[in-house]
């Protein structure tokens, strides 16, 4: 446990020395919620009855939560295994369940200011809602994390090098985003864009979060998807790191 604790606060001193994980948690989601919430009238048919700021606020939690999985995860998992870290850690016997863990907390808590953050800057800035209930919301929230910290693990762990992670996961990072419903609202998209939003992950997390969010009627077929991204990634994941 303390072994867990130790790893836990070096893995959150090394997050706020990075930059551009920093903005991209931080700063990208609050900028583009004000842009895109002020962009749209309050009564736009587009967004079905929800006001665009609420409807922005709900989908921007799974943008945060992106940034984190695809963006900070991958380059921190590689640079990792390019410098040799993950090998020292096992000579020195510190328990990989203490590597792994020490990463998972870091990335809710990072997810978890970062979505603090995000939810007041939209209440003082649009009046945005809240949550109607907060237990189906904090649920979405840990499937949605732990999945896309599962494919930051599985994309850092097959990345040649920190910088093959990095661009791997803007690549992905800015379609999930533009086409899960955290960008255009799926009204005003194409069929072909709304048939490929439909298999996105982020699109899961998005609705999951926006159901919960805004009171909608909640499917679980949305977290379920999730489970299993997060099962999938986290055993391929764990299968390439024991041989890195």
């Amino acid at each position: 446990m303390r072994t867990l604790a130790k790893l836990t606060w070096v893995e959150l001193k090394l997050f706020g020395r990075e930059p551009f994980a920093l903005i991209f948690t931080f700063a990208f989601p609050v900028m583009i919620l004000v842009v895109l919430s002020g962009s749209f009238e309050p009564d736009d048919l587009a967004f079905e009855g929800e006001r665009p700021a609420d409807y922005y606020l709900a989908s921007y939690v799974g943008v945060v939560i992106a940034a984190v999985g695809l963006v900070t995860v991958p380059v921190h998992v590689a640079a990792y295994r390019e410098r040799g870290i993950l090998r020292r850690f096992r000579a020195s016997a510190v328990p990989a369940a203490s590597v792994v863990g020490a990463q998972v907390i870091v990335g809710l808590l990072t997810a978890a200011l970062g979505s603090v953050a995000l939810v007041v800057a939209g209440k003082l800035i649009f009046d945005a809602a809240l949550p109607e209930s907060v237990g189906p919301v904090i649920v979405a929230f840990l499937v949605s994390t732990l999945a896309f910290l599962a494919i930051g693990f599985l994309l850092g762990s097959v990345a040649r090098n920190a910088r093959a992670a990095q661009a791997g996961g803007m690549i992905l990072f800015f379609p999930l985003w533009l086409l899960s419903g955290a960008g255009p609202p799926p009204a005003v998209m194409s069929d072909g864009m709304r048939r490929l939003s439909a298999v996105l992950p982020l699109t899961y997390a998005t609705r999951a979060l926006q159901d919960s969010w805004l009171g909608s009627t909640s499917s679980s077929t949305d977290l379920l998807l999730l489970a299993g991204i997060l099962v999938v990634a986290g055993a391929l994941s764990i299968r390439a790191l024991r041989s890195a």
